[in-house]
């Protein structure tokens, strides 16, 4: 049961440091505590844990612009933040983790502007059919955190030239590009202000749970655990990830996302594999690679593996379905 309520914002626009705070008040979260962080980023493309940066962003043209690359611990798709936009983060420990009721925030804090939103999709939340609020979650043990996007005024033009769509996920969502999909809030209230909609969340907050929270400063946390997270945040190695050779490559897109597969073959025997995906679910598409290393190159030892990897995951029916799925596409390549 939720006993503290807590909330805290930064006036850091540097992304590598408000993802390093997010994942130190995640693991630092009191047992009947829900913190909710308001934070924004400069010019960033935030991609999600198991995401392809080269596939799913234009690089080259978001640093030449002074913009940057990040990569986030929970699992979805890209998305694209200035300062237009602002960001929400709530954290709590799994017995007091709801994504339904904190999502009821949003969608009150809205409600009280003038605007009703609903719950779309997989992780949307849209006005008449337009996204102005992307969600994505990630879990470690018993400490959980739901992240998601605000589009209050950002620039639509940035967000086209370096997100690299694909034509595939624009067609599941019956749009031709990604600009046409989203809708920034100021377009449908001309009035509104970030900090009226900082407000209107810090009140929606306090009316869902039913408490007034209490204010966290920035000092609170430790100083020391925020800058080693934002080093390794910062770090070539986790922004871009690694590049492996490979001699096989599965690729296709279905209901729950898109799957890309590289493996490293080597006398038949797969020595390295790779693993891309906007799941939502980072860690079943994390432990891909390792469940397919060492296996033989075929339908029946990739499939077998995989069949081992459902026998130990507690991923419920969704993970059977993306496993499923995922045999499929390779018994059709051999």
């Amino acid at each position: 049961m939720i006993r503290y309520l807590t909330w805290i914002e930064t006036a850091n626009t540097w992304p590598y440091r408000n993802l390093a705070m997010e994942e130190y008040m995640t693991s630092h979260v009191r047992e009947g505590e829900c913190i909710l962080f308001l934070w924004q980023n400069r010019r960033t493309v935030v991609i999600g844990k198991n995401q392809n940066c080269w596939k799913e962003c234009h690089v080259g043209a978001l640093e030449e612009d002074g913009g940057f690359l990040a990569r986030r611990l929970s699992g979805g798709g890209a998305v694209f933040h200035d300062l237009g936009n602002l960001n929400f983060t709530f954290i709590a420990r799994r017995t007091d983790y709801n994504v339904d009721r904190q999502l009821q925030v949003i969608i009150a804090a809205l409600e009280s502007l003038g605007l009703h939103s609903e719950k779309t999709g997989r992780n949307d939340v849209t006005v008449d059919g337009r996204k102005f609020s992307g969600n994505a979650f990630f879990q470690s043990g018993d400490y959980c955190c739901h992240h998601g996007t605000l589009l209050v005024d950002v620039d639509r033009e940035l967000m086209s030239r370096y997100l690299n769509v694909s034509r595939e996920k624009l067609a599941s969502k019956s749009v031709s590009s990604v600009k046409s999909r989203v809708v920034n809030l100021r377009e449908l209230l001309p009035e509104l202000t970030l900090e009226q909609l900082k407000i209107s969340l810090v009140d929606a907050f306090s009316q869902v749970y039913g408490m007034r929270p209490r204010r966290m400063e920035e000092a609170e946390l430790s100083a020391k655990e925020v800058d080693r997270l934002t080093e390794r945040f910062a770090s070539d190695a986790w922004k871009y990830g690694r590049k492996m050779p490979f001699d096989y490559e599965f690729a296709r897109r279905f209901g729950w996302g898109d799957i890309q597969l590289q493996l490293h073959v080597k006398d038949g025997i797969v020595l390295d594999a790779a693993a891309y995906s906007d799941a939502m679910d980072p860690e079943l598409i994390g432990r891909l690679p390792e469940t397919l290393k060492g296996c033989v190159c075929g339908r029946e030892g990739l499939c077998g593996a995989l069949n081992r990897l459902e026998g130990e995951y507690p991923g419920g029916a969704s993970f059977s379905q993306v496993l499923s799925d995922i045999k499929a596409l390779i018994s059709e390549s051999f």
